[in-house]
């Protein structure tokens, strides 16, 4: 019978799944537009002599977009207040944002004022400045005499005389008795004369300046809070009109600086390409898992699907948006989940070595293990956690899924996994054969480890020497070659075009050139895609080059479209900067705290290194860095933390057991001990990575090729930068010596002590493992 704990923690795993299979099965996932294509509009409210653009100003201004988006027959729009004065406008499916541009960024400040004439030579007085009127004619107006916001409603419709068509106008408020008035004045002056008309003004320019009918009589006006605009509209100029009519004025004006579109075969093609990447690389992750850890490698693939599916019904059940950063997210959450379950199978077989009881060796191997994977997820969250709070844009959707799989990782390897192994454990067939378990055995890779000295690290100087050589050989490629950095830190430009027939390079400039833009960058990608690239580029020379490129492959079709004002790149830029920063500080401090200083900036000395050599080998090849390459970072950071946490956390409990040992010697123990599980757990997560970079698409290759160079360098600068520094910290703040006098029983080749028999009965191997 199942002892009570383990009873409770079965139920509550079990009602977990159960839930969250359900809300898998019934929930449609929230995909970014960059997965499901569409338009994202970024408005910022600007400050006038009357308003300050706040929040209550920007959220008047929301309602009022509201109404206009809902216009344009959008299904599913999303618009959302960020910050004071900044609103994010989402439109699904829009692959062609000139009209909800102009729309919402039109300010719509619709007054109607009397007529007082038409405009003399030489303007009139400053009360009344002359304009012109829809035909050309200058005209001098009265203040107005009437405001947008005073409008019920507009709608437009065919002419009852016939021609063209009309936008019937309501009045609410004080409205209609405004309208009276000002036509009850206007209807004084004789027929003909410019007095009798009124002017309707929209953003300081006269639409409609209609006459006001001879029935209406002096002083008395029209009545009943109605009236009708005309002007020979056609349909779409009526039904434009009525809806910025009916929007009313904004309180504040509001400016354009950023604008996306992604075409759905874009989406479409990263949600297929990746999910067929993450299939083919989760299944080879779970043979090699299963083929190392044998029974406990196949509860772990269980485990995996665990979480795979809690994941993903948290991410949907809170209505969490999935954006391409958040996948790489997502690939770091798995990172962790498998990185949990291989460090607790070694730290079993450890267990097992010492006390040949599958159980037991179980248990404790989870039990000395929560240290390093509690350590490891309290660093992923801190960078989460300050990453959603400072950064913006797509950093803020990396910082929310990786929290979800931080948490969700934690269930999937420390309760789904626990319980399913010990489970296992307990059937009468697997005791009688230990050895189809995988944790009754160190294994051979293991075995001829722990015969190395583990006194590497001894020159360590020597060891930081080479490592800083590559370092600065990674970042020289800023230097000689510099970053190519996308539109989101710059600012500007970006069109991607897919043509019916694949179009040249050369192709694609001369076409370029013809149309009038010899300037702009054009770049083609291996897919046939055609790239363009300018400072500043507008509605209408978008829609000339998607002709002339167009022309030139038999058809273009836009798959992403992408602007963003100067001001917004650089403050996403510094953002980003601030965010990494302060994560790191944080990091720095928990690690300080938990470790020991030192520890700590080995640590981030490593961090540092492996941030160095990935944007080193991004400006030497050329490659773009732009909001994935962003995220893929973020990831780097997050895996190699996460990896020199384990490292550490075995440093320090070979150190509390061996306080005389030189302490190169302990990080070098620390580091052997662990390899098996950092050479696994890369091995599972380079293959995903792997199927990323090859079938992904391009649109997830320069992430997945970001994520392998950080990897690997992740587990290299554990050994060649996190540990040295440490080292030659201690030799040199904290008064470690470099050598200490041996120990008081014999040490062999490998640096471990020959136990006696004594020793052995109340010390686990492991606890004094190669050192």
């Amino acid at each position: 019978m199942p002892q009570r704990p383990v009873l409770w923690r079965a139920l509550i795993a079990l009602a977990v799944l159960v839930a969250s299979g359900l809300v898998a099965l019934t929930t449609a996932p929230t995909l970014g537009l960059d997965l499901r294509g569409g338009t994202q509009i970024v408005l910022e409210t600007r400050d006038t002599e009357e308003v300050a653009a706040d929040a209550e100003a920007t959220d008047r201004v929301l309602e009022v977009l509201r109404g206009r988006v809902d216009a344009l027959g959008v299904a599913e729009p999303s618009l959302t207040r960020s910050g004071e004065n900044r609103i994010i406008v989402e439109l699904p499916g829009l692959t062609d944002p000139t009209e909800a541009a102009d729309t919402l960024g039109r300010t719509a400040q619709l007054t109607m004022h009397p007529v007082l004439g038409a405009a003399p030579v030489g303007g009139g007085s400053p009360q009344a400045q002359p304009t012109v009127d829809e035909a050309g004619q200058p005209l001098v107006l009265a203040p107005p005499a009437l405001q947008g916001d005073m409008i019920s409603s507009a709608m437009s419709a065919p002419n009852p005389q016939g021609v063209g068509h009309i936008v019937d106008v309501s009045f609410d408020g004080e409205g209609p008795a405004r309208w009276q008035a000002l036509t009850g004045q206007a209807a004084c002056a004789p027929p003909g004369d410019p007095q009798r008309r009124v002017a309707i003004v929209l953003d300081d320019q006269v639409i409609s300046s209609p006459q006001v009918d001879p029935p209406i009589q002096c002083q008395i006006g029209m009545v009943g809070g109605q009236t009708q605009i005309t002007g020979n509209f056609s349909p779409e100029q009526a039904q434009e009109l009525a809806v910025l009519i009916e929007g009313g004025a904004l309180p504040v004006p509001v400016e354009i600086i950023e604008q996306r579109t992604v075409g759905p075969t874009l989406g479409a093609d990263a949600i297929e390409a990746s999910a067929l990447a993450a299939i083919i690389g989760s299944a080879l992750a779970g043979v090699f898992l299963i083929v190392v850890y044998r029974l406990v490698g196949l509860v772990a693939v269980v485990a995996l699907g665990g979480y795979a599916i809690t994941a993903y019904a948290v991410q949907t059940g809170l209505g969490a948006t999935l954006t391409l950063p958040g996948l790489a997210a997502f690939v770091l959450a798995v990172g962790m989940a498998v990185d949990a379950n291989v460090l607790i199978a070694e730290r079993s077989r450890e267990e097992y070595a010492a006390r040949p009881r599958l159980e037991r060796a179980s248990e404790n191997g989870y039990r000395h293990s929560l240290s390093a994977v509690g350590d490891a997820a309290v660093t992923s969250l801190l960078a989460a956690v300050l990453l959603f709070g400072l950064a913006s844009g797509p950093v803020r959707g990396f910082g929310v899924t990786l929290v979800i799989g931080v948490l969700v990782s934690l269930f999937s390897a420390l309760v789904l996994s626990r319980l399913l192994t010990l489970a296992v454990l307990r059937i009468p067939a697997v005791r009688k054969r230990p050895a189809i378990t995988g944790i009754a055995a160190i294994g051979p890779i293991r075995t001829r480890l722990e015969a190395l000295d583990p006194g590497f690290l001894k020159r360590s100087a020597r060891i930081l020497v080479v490592a800083g050589v590559v370092v600065a050989v990674a970042l020289g490629g800023l230097l000689v070659r510099g970053l190519e950095l996308g539109v989101e830190f710059t600012g500007g430009r970006l069109v991607e075009f897919t043509t019916t027939n694949p179009v040249s390079a050369e192709q694609a400039r001369d076409a370029v050139g013809a149309a009038g833009y010899p300037e702009l960058q054009v770049t083609t990608t291996g897919d046939g895609a055609v790239s363009l690239r300018a400072g500043e580029l507008d509605d209408a020379a978008v829609g000339a080059l998607r002709e002339a490129v167009g022309a030139a492959g038999g058809g273009a079709e836009v798959l992403r479209d992408e602007m963003i004002g100067p001001s917004l790149g650089a403050e996403l830029a510094r953002g980003g900067l601030i965010a990494l920063g302060v994560a790191l500080l944080a990091q720095f401090a928990y690690l300080a705290y938990r470790f020991r200083w030192t520890l700590g900036a080995g640590a981030v000395a490593a961090l540092f290194a492996n941030i160095a050599v990935v944007v080193g080998v991004f400006a030497w090849t050329g490659r773009t860095a732009d909001g994935v390459f962003l995220a893929a970072l973020l990831t780097v950071i997050g895996y190699s933390v996460n990896d020199t946490v384990v490292v550490f956390d075995r440093v320090r409990e070979h150190w509390a057991r061996n306080a005389k040992v030189p302490f190169h010697r302990v990080v070098g123990s620390a580091v052997l001990s662990t390899l098996p599980r950092t050479v696994n757990t890369g091995v599972s997560t380079l293959v995903i990575l792997t199927m990323l970079l090859f079938v992904g698409g391009a649109t997830l290759a320069d992430f997945a090729l970001a994520l392998i160079v950080g990897i690997v360098v992740g587990t290299i600068s554990t050994i060649v930068v996190a540990g040295p520094v440490a080292i030659l910290l201690e030799q040199r703040w904290t008064g470690t010596p470099r050598q200490v006098g041996r120990a008081k029983q014999p040490v062999g080749k490998a640096g471990r002590r020959h136990p006696s028999r004594a020793d052995r009965a109340r010390t686990r191997p492991s606890d004094g493992a190669v050192v």
